[in-house]
C-alpha cells in the first residue's frame, strides 16, 4: 500500500510528519543539498513517521559490536574444531559394520596406491605407506565428511616430485624425504592456518573452468610421465614437459624391454574388468553390490597376477631381473620422529607453495562437497582445511609427504556403504598390516604395473568431450581458458597453466566489472493472466477475462520495468518509454563499486546527454566565451538550435535501481556527486532529483546520505514546492490485514464443488475459519458503529499500517514503482507551481 503527503525536513532528511519546526543540527550541515525545509502539512500516517527507529543510521560501534563472537560462539567455535564430538557419542554397531567394510575396501586400494605416488613424488615407495597410514588416522577427528578418503593423490604427488627433483639439483646434499617432509610442513601449516581462521570461502576464488583445465592438464602429464616405466625404458627423464617425454618415448621405442608386455598387459586388465564388470552389474542389478565390490578390487587382483608373474621370471635374478621390480620396501616405520627442517630450503619451498595449497585445498573441498550433496549432509570447507593442515603436520612426524582427499578411493568408500568418517581408522589399520607384514611381497610388484596403476588412476580426471561441450554452452568464452590451460600444463609446468587460468580468469572478471554499464529501464503495463482471465494479488481471484478491458482487469495491472534494449531476452514486440518526459530510470548490472562507478556513471551521463537538451540554451555574448571542451555547434557568438533538440525534453529526475547494489565505497559516491553537480548545471535552473529504489542494506543508504542524497534538492528561487512524499506502507495485523479479508472473501464466495481446487474437507475447514473471523468482528463491533437502515456499512476495525523503510529520506524507495510514482508527483508538483506563478 502507497501513502501521499507532503514531508518536513529533519535531522535526518524529510519526514511527512507534525513537527515541521524540527531544525537541522550542526552536525548533519552539508549531508543535504539544501539547508531550508520545505512545508508540509499532516497526513493519514504521519504518527508512523515520528521517530521512526528505521531511520537510525548504522554506526562504526554497531559493526564492531556485530564482529566480534559472543561467549556461545567462542564456545561453538571451538567445538566446532573436533566435530567428532557430535557423532562419536552416538556411535553404534550398524555404524561399525559399514565402517569395516568400506575401510577395509579402501585400504586394500590404498596401499598399491600409495606406493606408486610415492614414485610420482621421487620418493621411495614406504613414503607412500606412511603418508597413507596417517591421513585415514587423524582425519575422523577433524573432518566433517564420512565419503571423503585422506591420503597421497596423483596430482599432489607430481608437485611435490616437482619440488624433490627442483632441491635435487640445486642443493644435491638434502635427501628427497627432508625436502618433502619439510614441504609438507610448509603447506600443512598454511592450510591450517586457513581453516582455524575460517577462511573456507578462499576456495570461491578459484574458478571451476581452472580446476578442470589444471586437472586435465596434470593427468595427461602424469600419464605421459608414467610412459617410460610402462615400456622399461631408462634412457631419459620423465621429468621434463608432458610433450617432451611422449617424443623421447616414441623416440626410444626400440629400446622397450620385457617391462612393456607386463605393463600393457597389466593396463588392458584394468580397463577389461572395469569395463566388463560395469556392464554385469548393468545385466545382473540383483548382484550389483557384489560386483561392485569386485570391480574395485580389480587393482588389487591385477597387482597380485602381475607380482606372481614377476616372482616366477625373477625369482632366480634379484641383482639383474628381466623385469623392473619395486625392490626392498622397509617393514614398519623407519622415519619416526622430529621432521628436519634445513633454513637452506625454506626460501626455495615458497616458491612451490601456491600450486600445492591450491591443490590440497580445492581438490579435497570440491570432492567432499561433491559427495556431501549425493549423500544428505553438509560439509564445513573450513574445518576440512584444519581436518587437511592437521592430517600433513603430523604425517611428518612419521615421514609422510603431503596428501589430500582422492577422488577415486572417496567414490569406493561412498558405493561400499561408509557410515561414518571413522573408517579411516580401518584403512589405517589395513596399511599398518601392509606395512609390517607384506612388504616382503612388495620386493617382486613391478614397476610397470606400478605405472598402469597410476595411468588407469588419473585416467578418469581428464575432463570428457560431454562436459567441455556443456562449457561452451554455458560461456564460449572460458573453454578458450580452459584449453590455455591444458596446453600450459603439457607443453610448459603444471603450476604454469594453474596459474595463467586462475589470472586470465581473474582478469576476466576485473574487465566484466570495470566495463558494466548498466542499462535504461522502460515502463510497460502488465498483467497476471490464468487461461484467459487476469487474476489479482491471489490466484484464486479472478478480475475479469483478459482482452474486455473491464475496470477490474485494469485496476489488477502493474508496472513492468525491462531494458529498453530488450537485451535481456524479454520480446522486442513490448513497447517500452520512460514513464515520465525527462525521467530516466537505469539499473546497475554488476554493482556500484570503484573499478565499474566511472564507466557505469559516464555511460549514464552520455545516454542523458544524447536523450535530452538543456534547460536554458547556452548562450556566449563572444566567440571566446565559449569553452573549448562544448560540442554543441554556434554562429556568430550564439548556440545554433538544433531542430532535433527542441522535441526532446529536459532532465527532471533520475532513478537508480540499487537492487544489484551490495555497499557504496568512497569512490562510487564521489562518483555520484560528481555527475549530479555536472548534471545540476547541465539542467539548471530546474531541479534534478535523484531516486533510488531497492537499496539493499543501512551501510549503503548511510553513504549515500552522507553523499548528500536520499533527500530533495532545494527549491527553485521564487518557485516555493511542497514535496510530496511517496512512502510504502504494510498492513499488519495478522487476520484483519486486507490480504486476510480479500482471501477470506475469494473463498467465501467460490463454491467447493468437488471437483474445486480444494478437497471437501479443506474447504469446510477453511469456511468455518472465515466465519469465526466474522463472528468475532460482529462480537467486537460497537453497537453505535454497527450498520443502520439506509447509511453505507462500516467497517468492523481500522487496519493497522508500518512504514517498510525509514522515512526521513522520502527519496530511498522500497522499490522501482514507488519511486517513479514519486519522480512524477513532484515533477508535476513543480509544472503546476511554476504555471500559476
Amino acid at each position: 500500500m502507497s501513502g501521499t503527503s507532503s514531508g518536513a525536513s529533519t535531522t535526518a532528511g524529510y519526514t511527512p510528519a507534525s513537527v515541521p519546526d524540527i531544525k537541522h543540527q550542526e552536525q548533519d550541515k552539508g549531508t543535504h543539498r539544501h539547508e531550508d525545509p520545505f512545508t508540509g502539512s499532516d497526513s493519514v500516517f504521519s504518527h508512523l513517521a515520528s521517530s521512526n527507529p528505521l531511520d537510525v543510521p548504522p554506526t562504526a560501534s554497531e559493526w564492531l559490536h556485530d564482529q566480534l563472537p559472543s561467549q556461545d560462539e567462542a564456545v561453538g567455535y571451538l567445538m566446532s574444531l573436533f566435530p567428532c564430538i557430535s557423532w562419536l557419542p552416538h556411535y553404534n554397531f550398524q555404524w561399525l559394520a559399514g565402517d569395516a567394510v568400506a575401510g577395509i575396501t579402501a585400504g586394500a586400494v590404498l596401499v598399491p596406491q600409495g606406493m606408486a605416488y610415492a614414485l610420482l613424488a621421487n620418493l621411495p615407495p614406504q613414503y607412500g605407506l606412511y603418508s597413507s597410514f596417517v591421513g585415514p588416522l587423524t582425519y575422523w577427528i577433524f573432518g566433517t565428511s564420512k565419503d571423503i578418503s585422506l591420503g597421497p593423490v596423483a596430482v599432489l604427488s607430481t608437485v611435490v616430485g616437482t619440488v624433490v627433483a627442483d632441491m635435487g639439483m640445486s642443493n644435491g646434499d638434502i635427501p628427497p624425504n627432508v625436502v618433502a617432509t619439510g614441504f609438507s610442513v610448509i603447506a600443512g601449516s598454511l592450510v591450517l592456518l586457513i581453516g582455524i581462521l575460517r577462511l573456507g570461502w578462499l576456495i570461491d576464488l578459484i574458478p571451476i573452468i581452472s580446476l578442470s583445465a589444471f586437472m586435465t592438464g596434470s593427468a595427461i602429464t602424469i600419464c605421459a610421465s608414467q610412459l617410460p616405466s610402462l615400456f622399461g625404458i631408462t634412457s631419459f627423464s620423465n621429468r621434463d614437459a608432458a610433450y617432451r617425454v611422449i617424443v623421447n618415448t616414441l623416440k626410444h621405442l626400440p629400446e622397450a624391454r620385457l617391462d612393456a608386455a607386463i605393463g600393457l598387459t597389466a593396463l588392458s586388465f584394468l580397463y577389461l574388468i572395469r569395463f566388463s564388470l560395469g556392464r554385469a552389474a548393468e545385466r545382473w542389478p540383483s548382484n550389483k553390490r557384489g560386483i561392485f565390490f569386485l570391480n574395485t578390487m580389480r587393482t588389487v587382483f591385477v597387482i597380485i597376477l602381475c607380482t606372481m608373474v614377476s616372482w616366477v621370471i625373477n625369482k632366480d635374478r634379484k641383482e639383474q631381473p628381466a623385469i623392473r621390480v619395486l625392490g626392498v620396501v622397509p617393514r614398519g616405520f623407519e622415519c619416526i620422529g622430529l621432521p628436519r627442517m634445513p633454513s637452506t630450503i625454506m626460501s626455495r619451498l615458497c616458491s612451490h607453495l601456491p600450486a600445492a595449497v591450491i591443490v590440497m585445498i580445492v581438490e579435497h573441498i570440491a570432492i567432499s562437497k561433491s559427495f556431501g550433496r549425493v549423500n544428505n549432509y553438509t560439509v564445513d570447507p573450513s574445518q576440512e582445511m584444519v581436518a587437511i593442515g592437521m592430517a600433513n603436520l603430523l604425517g611428518t612426524f612419521f615421514g609422510a609427504y603431503s596428501s589430500t582427499g582422492s577422488f577415486s578411493r572417496t567414490a569406493i568408500q561412498s558405493k561400499a556403504g561408509v557410515r561414518t568418517p571413522a573408517s579411516g581408522l580401518i584403512s589405517a589399520i589395513v596399511v599398518l598390516l601392509a606395512a609390517y607384514f607384506l612388504t616382503a611381497v612388495f620386493f617382486y610388484i613391478p614397476n610397470a604395473v606400478l605405472a598402469a596403476v597410476i595411468i588407469h588412476a588419473v585416467g578418469d580426471l581428464i575432463t570428457p568431450p560431454s562436459t567441455i561441450r556443456q562449457f561452451w554452452r554455458v560461456s564460449p568464452l572460458e573453454v578458450f581458458i580452459f584449453f590455455i590451460g591444458v596446453f600450459l600444463s603439457i607443453f610448459s609446468q603444471i603450476e604454469d597453466g594453474l596459474y595463467a587460468t586462475v589470472g586470465i580468469s581473474a582478469l576476466v572478471l576485473l574487465y566484466r566489472i570495470l566495463k558494466a554499464r548498466g542499462r535504461f529501464l522502460g515502463q510497460v503495463k502488465v498483467h497476471s493472466v490464468l487461461g484467459d482471465h487476469v487474476i489479482g494479488d491471489n490466484h484464486r481471484q479472478l478480475v475479469g477475462r483478459y482482452g474486455t478491458f473491464e475496470e477490474t482487469a485494469e485496476i489488477a495491472a502493474r508496472n513492468l520495468f525491462l531494458p529498453l534494449d530488450h537485451d535481456d531476452g524479454s520480446n522486442p514486440e513490448v513497447e517500452l518509454g520512460n514513464p515520465y518526459p525527462g525521467i530516466f530510470i537505469y539499473r546497475f548490472t554488476e554493482g556500484l563499486n570503484y573499478p565499474s562507478a566511472n564507466y557505469a556513471l559516464e555511460y549514464l551521463t552520455n545516454y542523458i546527454y544524447s536523450h535530452t537538451r538543456r534547460s536554458t540554451p547556452e548562450t556566449f555574448e563572444r566567440k571566446g566565451d565559449r569553452p573549448w571542451s562544448s560540442l554543441e555547434q554556434q554562429t556568430s557568438g550564439k548556440l545554433r538550435a538544433e531542430p532535433s533538440l527542441e522535441r526532446k525534453p529536459t532532465l527532471k529526475a533520475i532513478i537508480l535501481d540499487f537492487s544489484s547494489v551490495n555497499i557504496a565505497d568512497i569512490t562510487s559516491v564521489q562518483r555520484l556527486i560528481d555527475v549530479r553537480n555536472v548534471l545540476d548545471v547541465y539542467a539548471a535552473p530546474d531541479v534534478v532529483d535523484w531516486h533510488f529504489a531497492c537499496i539493499n542494506n543501512r551501510w549503503t543508504k548511510r553513504a549515500l546520505a552522507a553523499g548528500g542524497f536520499g533527500t530533495p534538492a532545494p527549491p527553485q528561487v521564487g518557485v516555493p514546492h511542497r514535496w510530496k512524499s511517496i512512502f510504502s506502507v504494510a498492513e499488519i495485523g495478522g487476520r484483519d490485514s486486507a490480504a486476510a479479508v480479500a482471501e477470506a472473501n475469494t473463498l467465501k464466495q467460490e463454491p467447493f464443488a468437488p471437483d474445486d481446487r480444494l478437497g471437501d474437507e479443506e474447504a469446510a475447514q477453511t469456511v468455518a475459519i472465515v466465519e469465526s473471523w466474522e463472528e468475532e468482528d460482529r462480537a467486537l463491533t460497537p453497537r453505535d458503529q454497527e450498520e443502520k437502515p439506509g447509511e453505507a456499512p462500516k467497517p468492523a476495525h481500522k487496519r493497522k499500517g508500518v512504514i517498510v523503510s525509514g522515512s526521513a529520506y522520502p527519496l530511498f524507495h522500497v522499490d522501482l514503482t514507488s519511486a517513479v510514482q514519486s519522480a512524477i508527483a513532484n515533477v508535476e508538483a513543480r509544472l503546476e507551481v511554476r504555471s500559476n506563478l
